[in-house]
């Protein structure tokens, strides 16, 4: 199974810079035929992973991806599935 891995810990202050690396990695993952994105947006209060999580709900990004799901294990994780 192939995984794209991107962590939003270094740009988890800028909208716009959290916004460009989630695309960059959804087109990126799509394009390479990736099984699985993973986005680690860190534990933290939630605010990041709810910020995600309302992206990803977007219908022009929601198009490239079967289903999304905050690990169970590890609520600092977001599994992208294709």
């Amino acid at each position: 199974m192939k995984t794209v891995t991107v962590d939003l810990h270094p740009v988890f202050r800028n909208d716009r810079d959290i916004d460009k690396a989630i695309r960059a990695a959804l087109f990126r993952a799509a394009g390479g035929k990736a099984d699985l994105l993973e986005i680690i947006p860190g534990k933290g209060s939630g605010t990041l992973r709810r910020r995600v999580l309302a992206r990803l709900e977007q219908p022009h990004l929601s198009k490239l991806f079967r289903r999304v799901e905050v690990d169970a294990g590890n609520e600092g994780r977001i599994l992208v599935y294709f």
